[in-house]
């Protein structure tokens, strides 16, 4: 595993779990024990995922150190308002049963997400969050909010991958110093990625998988990871991306899978922001 310095000196791990659909106890506590076996230690969670008290309880029976454990968490969009969002940051605390998180997001770039950074602003100064950020804000709206708040978000986590690579917004993230994170890193097992022969021959080149190879192209960008699998082989394949490196011809080669568009959805869509306005409260 590698670490990133964020930019309030914070280490982060490169390649952390997403818990997003771990909604049975019994389960998460399993998959997360088999995660932190294959070696990770960051946990990425969200009040939207309504499991922070399940993943909370896994992180409480782990053998591993709290001290050691890196967990993010982020703020549901309905609260994302200054008196709310004190409310939540304060309920993930007590769901999670920590007495600090490591990264709070803010999940997704709706309602008052200024008053809502003040409140995450607040609970940073008092020691109870040591990294904040955003996600899934486009390089217009980052660069306004890093204009416009007194503290630089540590982290933006978007949905970059080989088909969505993100060139400019990770332009924008570096000159800001805000670490950029990837969700959906595999692009959901797209086969656009998976069944590429030029992907394939470079996974057959260094004995890896064609996962591993675009993880590894992440990887090599300084980009941060956050992946699920429930399965125990998957968990160390997606680790085992460190003993590699692509060459700058190859690295090239793979820029131009770049579809330079979501395979999910924009922000950006009007009826996508219906759809997320309407969603029910999970916790």
């Amino acid at each position: 595993m590698e670490y990133i310095k964020l930019n309030n000196g914070v280490i982060m791990p490169q390649i952390g779990f997403g818990t997003i659909g771990l909604t049975d106890e019994v389960e998460a506590n399993e998959v997360i024990l088999n995660a932190i076996n294959a070696g990770y230690r960051l946990f990425d969670t969200a009040q939207g995922y309504g499991n922070e008290a399940i993943v909370g309880q896994a992180i409480k029976n782990s053998p591993i150190p709290r001290s050691e454990l890196f967990i993010t968490t982020k703020l549901w969009l309905a609260d994302a308002t200054y008196e709310k969002a004190k409310l939540s940051i304060q309920g993930s605390l007590d769901r999670l049963q920590l007495d600090y998180i490591d990264l709070f997001l803010i999940h997704h770039p709706y309602n008052d997400i200024y008053g809502a950074y003040r409140a995450l602003t607040e609970f940073y100064k008092a020691g109870k969050i040591r990294a904040i950020g955003v996600s899934n804000l486009y390089p217009d709206r980052l660069i306004d909010f890093v204009k416009f708040n007194e503290i630089t978000p540590q982290v933006n986590q978007v949905e970059i991958h080989l088909l969505h690579q993100q060139d400019n917004a990770i332009e924008i993230m570096n000159k800001y110093s805000v670490q950029a994170q990837a969700w959906m890193p595999l692009a959901r097992g797209h086969k656009a990625i998976f069944e590429n022969p030029y992907v394939q021959t470079l996974a057959a080149k260094y004995n890896k998988t064609v996962g591993q190879i675009a993880l590894r192209f992440l990887v090599q960008k300084g980009v941060a990871l956050v992946m699920k699998t429930t399965k125990k082989e998957r968990m160390l394949e997606n680790m085992d991306v460190y003993d590699f490196m692509l060459t700058d011809d190859e690295m090239l080669e793979l820029k131009k899978l770049d579809t330079k568009n979501s395979i999910v959805f924009s922000h950006k869509d009007p009826a996508q922001v219906e759809r997320f306005a309407a969603w029910e409260r999970k916790y």
